[in-house]
């Protein structure tokens, strides 16, 4: 990033950290798709949207998903089960800093009430610390170590993830381990800041590696080989996060985002490796406004360890309206950039949070990487909700309407359901994803522009030219146990004899195989089967006992491209998300 770029978002960070009328800010839920089901679960169970968030936009913060448990509490009209209640708990001692005892005057929509103990049955109550206490260790079950005093709310975790396995076709053992901590707080109630770091080290799955050789460790930026067929690498992600205007707030730092309400994300998913951003969320009641500016890394031209990588940038938007308390719909525009080639860095043109980047793309007459997107999501009488997104790369209407198969007609699609106690069964959810993507979509001439970071898609993990058919099952039999099921499966087309025919997102498109005839999954179809069956048990708060079996067959016409891999697993981890790996 040029210096001019660096100046400009340096005096926005400070200006508005100056500012003495701050409001009360709220630290980020990070990603993970357990925990997000469980959110998403009771707000279809609510039946209408919260008033805290929109769900398409990921993370959520910490006070509005305290704000939707207690709205849940006031409504009589919702049937929730003995585990749900346990969710709530749950959810709430993860959060503990965003409740209060008694009902304050003149609530807002975002703000906490009290939880309505009389409705929730064995929910207890969870009070927040008294100013000045004391620091303490092991005060309470979701925090190791934990400070509040009139300037200062400190939430100290160790964090960790470790297992041992098998699989099939190899002669070592599967095993990994993480070790890192987890810092989040609040100052004068004005200020958030969030870090996490860890150490990992580990050997995985034959297909991961496989994966790895062909974009990079997915998740992660920079992965060392470790005796051979294992992996070293540092994981680190950090922000601050500031609300200068009751309904903006501004978050800065390296992590993920993700678009959607679904298991993947065919507009931004967090496939990719954490990015230095600033996120300004504007929330109007049924409107939510998402500008979100990055500089990511071009790896494509990395050629020695001691060389400055590359970078690339984008600027996105999305703005997320409530047309109805149950049906929402969403519009994304993103450009994907760099300017290294003339001395410049961050487009300055595309930091204007409310103009149409295509016009500004063709006001500066350049050869930006231009995406639209919509989604949508609806939900149906407190069991179902439906969801999809649709993705534009390229629009040429002489050839997008046609059925000749031009390279330019570049799209991905999604469409969903998640159905909450499915046929009556109490805690069984199922949730059923179709995916889509045409050759070529998410390329470009070259890496700096190309909807990739590190090496690595930033939608879906497969890139293009695929369709896939997910199906999951979640299963709560106690507040402590849960089974999956994760069934899979997808058509991929794949590359062969040098030729590129639109599915690896790293390859120039001007050396696609032809510009008519273009087919979903052409080139050498490569099919895959995954069966990933998973039963975590919680010892203690967010400390997880889980056993794994994984069935993964891939088949196609050529004989090296066929696998099949049969693993399993046994895993302890703490404070961390379950690492999923399903591609």
């Amino acid at each position: 990033m040029s210096k001019h770029s660096v100046a400009f978002f340096t005096c926005i960070i400070f200006a508005v950290l100056g500012s003495s009328h701050s409001f009360g800010q709220s630290t980020f839920i990070p990603l993970n798709d357990d925990y997000y089901h469980l959110i998403d679960r009771l707000e279809i169970k609510r039946g209408m949207f919260s008033e805290g968030f929109h769900a398409t936009l990921k993370p959520y913060e910490r006070k509005a998903v305290v704000a939707l448990t207690d709205s849940i509490a006031k409504d009589d009209k919702i049937k929730l089960t003995r585990v749900d209640r346990a969710t709530i708990n749950y959810l709430r001692q993860d959060s503990r800093e965003w409740i209060v005892e008694e009902p304050a005057p003149a609530l807002t929509a975002e703000d906490s009430v009290p939880l309505n103990l009389s409705r929730m049955g064995s929910i207890p109550t969870i009070k927040t610390a008294p100013v000045k206490k004391e620091r303490t260790f092991f005060s309470h079950p979701a925090d190791l170590y934990s400070l509040q005093t009139e300037d200062l709310d400190l939430h100290v975790n160790f964090a960790t993830n470790n297992y041992v396995g098998r699989e099939n076709n190899t002669e070592t053992g599967l095993w990994f381990t993480g070790r890192g901590v987890e810092i989040r707080g609040l100052i004068n109630q004005k200020l958030g800041f969030y870090t996490f770091i860890s150490d990992n080290q580990g050997t995985f799955a034959n297909y991961v590696r496989q994966y790895s050789d062909r974009y990079n460790f997915p998740n992660e930026g920079l992965a060392k080989t470790l005796r051979r067929t294992g992996v070293d690498f540092f994981s680190g992600r950090g922000y601050i996060t500031f609300r200068p205007l009751k309904s903006i707030n501004i978050q800065f730092g390296h992590d993920r985002n993700f678009i959607g309400n679904g298991y993947r994300s065919m507009i931004l998913s967090d496939n990719s490796s954490p990015y230095l951003f600033m996120r300004i969320d504007t929330h109007l009641g049924k409107f939510q406004y998402t500008n979100l500016f990055t500089s990511m890394i071009n790896y494509q031209n990395f050629f020695g360890n001691d060389l400055l990588r590359g970078k690339k940038y984008t600027a996105m938007h999305h703005l997320s309206v409530n047309l109805s308390d149950k049906f929402n719909v969403g519009i994304f525009e993103s450009e994907v950039f760099n300017r290294d080639s003339v001395g410049g860095g961050y487009e300055l043109n595309y930091l204007n949070p409310i103009i149409f980047y295509r016009f500004v793309e063709s006001y500066l007459g350049s050869e930006d990487n231009a995406l639209l997107g919509v989604d949508f999501r609806w939900l149906m009488g407190r069991r179902v909700s439906l969801y999809g997104q649709f993705m534009l790369d390229e629009f040429l209407t002489k050839y997008f309407f046609s059925n000749e198969g031009s390279w330019t007609k570049k799209y991905g699609g999604q469409l969903g359901f998640k159905y909450v106690d499915a046929f009556g069964i109490p805690n069984f959810d199922l949730q059923g994803e179709y995916n889509v993507a045409r050759p070529y979509t998410y390329t470009h001439r070259d890496g700096a522009r190309n909807y990739t970071h590190f090496r690595q898609p930033l939608a879906h993990p497969l890139g293009a030219n695929f369709r896939e058919f997910l199906g999951i099952i979640r299963y709560k039999i106690t507040p402590r146990l849960t089974t999956y099921g994760t069934i899979m499966w997808t058509k991929q087309g794949m590359d062969f004899d040098g030729q590129n025919w639109g599915g690896n997102l790293l390859l120039d498109y001007e050396t696609r195989v032809g510009d008519l005839g273009n087919v979903i999954a052409q080139g050498v179809p490569l099919f895959t089967r995954f069966l990933d069956l998973r039963v975590s048990y919680m010892l203690a708060h967010n400390l997880f006992l889980e056993g794994r079996v994984l069935r993964r067959q891939e088949e196609s016409p050529r004989y090296t491209l066929r696998q099949n891999t049969r693993l399993s697993t046994l895993a302890l981890r703490y404070n961390l998300p379950y690492r999923q790996q399903t591609f």
